[in-house]
């Protein structure tokens, strides 16, 4: 009798086994305005499907938080009531606009969420744009000194009517990174998390590091470059995320605040970093100044690298990379 139970035990091991062991999760969801993947390893299956379902709830709870579409979001509302009177905010979303206002500074505007004051007027999908007059009126507004922060009752406040912020250089950044911890909030050590240019990832994939690719800038389905990473942020901006060309000319997303035109200067942008709040901006900042103003920046920040593909599809490292390329 226990010989028969103890086969009927082993058989049903072999059946239920394969169901709750350690192994690599995958999901992509659309969150954001982007796609969300997450990549990671669990000690079961049920462990690590709950964790990619934190990620995701997280994800959306920030996009409820920082979007400048939904109505009942606290940017939303920022950019409705802010030149009437100053809008309290919450502890999150003010720290972010802090620290956005930090690159903003450091890179003499170069990043600027003001951007949006001028970048409404532009609709990628359809292929338009403002005209002179309008973008000229439109860009007199961008200007992230005109945006008046109150730690003390924690208020946003624009000094203009007609000025709006969008924290689309940064968010996602911001995202990814609550994702990761997230995760290790729950005891998942490998990992990976990428919301559209912006991915970072937890320890190594296995016995080996992650192989992320830096998509090439005028190559559909091809990369410029492959780079091994662990415990590592990457972030891409791109002129060929969202635009449309016209005359032969490309209009894309990303804004010189100074003009409240596309920059121009590069094809992309890809930042490394311990954070993905940092990648993700810098990528942006970096695209906007070009080649030798942003690889100056980059320099002079620890711990953050760059690698630049300028108009031709020529690549640019930053010195720790070359260093390193060297070694």
């Amino acid at each position: 009798m226990n010989v028969i139970i103890n086969r009927w035990m082993l058989i049903l091991l072999c059946v239920f086994v394969p169901y709750v062991q350690a192994e690599w999760l995958h999901r992509t969801e659309a969150i954001m305005g982007t796609e969300v993947v997450v990549d990671l390893w669990a000690e079961s299956v049920s462990d690590g499907e709950q964790a990619i379902a934190a990620v995701m709830a997280d994800m959306r709870r920030i996009e409820s938080l920082m979007s400048p579409y939904i109505e009942s979001s606290e940017l939303f509302q920022v950019n409705k009531l802010a030149a009437e009177n100053p809008v309290t905010v919450s502890q999150e979303l003010f720290t972010l606009i802090e620290k956005s206002l930090w690159y903003s500074k450091i890179s003499d505007g170069a990043f600027d969420i003001t951007f949006a004051s001028a970048g409404k007027l532009y609709d990628y999908r359809a292929g338009e744009r403002p005209d002179d007059n309008t973008l000229e009126q439109a860009a007199a507004l961008i200007d992230y000194k005109d945006l008046l922060l109150d730690k003390k009752s924690r208020t946003i406040a624009f000094k203009h009517k007609g000025m709006r912020i969008d924290l689309g250089g940064i968010a996602k950044g911001h995202a990814v990174d609550s994702s990761i911890n997230v995760l290790r909030q729950r005891g998942i050590q490998a990992a990976a998390v990428s919301a559209g240019g912006d991915s970072r990832m937890l320890g190594s994939r296995g016995d080996r590091p992650w192989v992320i690719g830096i998509k090439h800038p005028r190559a559909e389905g091809k990369q410029a470059v492959k780079i091994p990473l662990a415990d590592t942020a990457l972030s891409t901006s791109g002129d060929y995320e969202r635009f449309y060309i016209e005359d032969g000319v490309r209009y894309h997303h990303i804004l010189d605040p100074r003009s409240g035109k596309s920059a121009s200067s590069v094809q992309s942008v890809s930042i490394l970093s311990p954070l993905s709040v940092d990648s993700d901006a810098l990528s942006t900042t970096v695209f906007v100044m070009g080649i030798e103003k942003g690889l100056a920046l980059v320099n002079r920040l620890p711990g953050i690298d760059a690698i630049i593909i300028d108009g031709d599809g020529k690549l640019h490292y930053s010195d720790d990379l070359l260093l390193s390329d060297k070694e």
